[in-house]
């Protein structure tokens, strides 16, 4: 197995819950399987997953990678499982000359998934001007950052961009900003505007109150950090979302984020899948994963443009607000 470092610079800061990164670090991982080679991406973010320097200690001390992932030997530290993984699905995609989303088990044929666009924290006409820029580039479902400013103002955003954007589908994420008492009043008035859900509005801890948000407000309540933090067992268990995000590099490969997606599915619970801002092998994975999924909901796919340079260029590119879905054996063409 061939471990090689990489680090690609964001064209802006991306702020954590753990620091503000200027670029994403990770590694690329090329393995062997019987006589196949494939390629996968370890990419930790802080607060998500291991660190930097533990990813490559775990990277670095697999001998057999197919045995690595069978034993659990890296279910600890999720994106140099994610790495491993992916190479070994890649390889064996390769093998089976399937693209990576039919392999996973992906049954329709499928040459795009919708993604949302993501509009950040900035006053209501700025918010707005963004969400109907978005809309007019294709997008169909918009999601704005909140819970950095007062949640009046905030109210104000929403209002704003559902003004300019009558038929989008409105959604916002809150990363566990407010206490039980502000999420529920302001839900209660986002279910004016139609927002479809909040994402993370309460801190990942509170499990309990998130089912009490679904109980008495009318938007739906995703959650994100919550599903990393609990697993999707206690999330369900909870009866605490209406939607699960699913990370790939955070949950620990395209693998284990389908079999979350698809448990969830199964429960009633609609699966989103989103990036934590990867370079473009773990992106065409994780477009290859909701191509897996059948019907999925508009995803967190449309992160390629936060980065400045890349690992591959043209690969699961988002034109009209789909992600296109790199076609031929594996997860992308060989470089």
């Amino acid at each position: 197995m061939n471990v090689e470092p990489f680090s690609l610079p964001l064209s802006s800061p991306l702020e954590t819950a753990a620091a503000t990164i200027d670029s994403r670090e990770g590694f690329l991982v090329q393995v062997d399987v019987d006589g196949v080679t494939g390629l996968g991406e370890a990419t930790p973010l802080p607060g998500w997953t291991e660190s930097l320097v533990d990813c490559e200690t775990a990277l670095r001390s697999v001998e057999d990678p197919a045995a690595a992932l069978d034993s659990g030997q890296l279910d600890e530290t999720p994106a140099a499982r994610h790495g491993v993984s992916l190479a070994v699905l890649d390889a064996r995609a390769r093998a089976s000359e399937q693209p990576l989303y039919r392999y996973l088990g992906g049954e329709a044929q499928v040459d795009r998934v919708p993604v949302n666009a993501t509009v950040g924290d900035g006053p209501a006409e700025a918010t707005a001007a963004a969400a109907e820029s978005a809309v007019d580039a294709g997008f169909r479902a918009v999601k704005v950052k909140v819970g950095a400013r007062a949640p009046d103002e905030d109210l104000r955003r929403l209002e704003a961009v559902r003004e300019r954007c009558p038929d989008v589908e409105l959604r916002a994420d809150a990363n566990g900003a407010w206490d039980r008492s502000t999420a529920e009043q302001l839900l209660s008035r986002f279910a004016a505007l139609d927002v479809a859900f909040v994402e993370q509005p309460l801190p990942a801890a509170d499990l309990a109150g998130h089912a009490a948000l679904r109980e008495t407000v009318g938007v739906g309540v995703a959650l994100d950090e919550g599903v990393v933090e609990h697993g999707l067992d206690a999330v369900l268990e909870a009866g605490a979302a209406d939607v699960v995000v699913c990370k790939p590099m955070a949950l620990g490969g395209v693998d284990a984020a389908r079999g979350v997606a698809m448990r969830a599915r199964d429960a009633g619970v609609e699966p989103v899948v989103t990036t934590t801002v990867d370079g473009a092998v773990a992106r065409a994975a994780a477009v290859h994963l909701a191509a897996s999924v059948p019907d999925v909901r508009a995803c967190g796919l449309a992160t390629g443009d936060r980065l400045a340079a890349d690992l591959r260029e043209g690969v699961a590119t988002v034109r009209a607000g789909s992600a296109v879905i790199p076609h031929g054996k594996g997860n992308i063409p060989p470089s």
